[in-house]
């Protein structure tokens, strides 16, 4: 069973948000999403000051066994990328929850709209 931390909120396809402050929130991919993978060696994100609707691509992962695009869970504007995934993708993998988060958003007005509870998500990928 993956971990699947209660104070997060989530997305049918493994992306999980963590509110910061001030409107802003932490974006990544869930274990359960890092387990399908496989070992990430290479992440492709967007740059500050990109805006995006809920459900749009916002990247890509690529692992070893395969390549991924990344969903925006929520809708806003990026305020700052994780750079030390350009050196050390395999942050995603090793700490999904903590250092291997992918970007920061300012969130559009209603724009997590939608997201799963921690048990909502649990029952998903039970």
């Amino acid at each position: 069973m993956s971990n699947i931390p209660a104070d997060l909120r989530y997305t049918k396809d493994h992306e999980y948000v963590r509110t910061t402050a001030d409107g802003v929130v932490a974006i990544g991919i869930t274990d359960f999403a890092q387990g399908e993978l496989g070992d990430i060696v290479y992440v492709e994100l967007p740059k500050v000051g990109a805006t995006y609707g809920a459900h749009d691509v916002f990247g890509t992962v690529e692992a070893v066994k395969a390549v991924s695009e990344l969903f925006m869970p929520v809708a806003g504007e990026v305020v700052e990328v994780n750079g030390r995934l350009d050196g050390e993708p395999a942050l995603i993998n090793t700490d999904p929850y903590g250092d291997g988060w992918m970007i920061k958003v300012r969130l559009a007005p209603d724009g997590d709209a939608g997201l799963m509870t921690a048990d909502e998500y649990k029952a998903q990928v039970s």
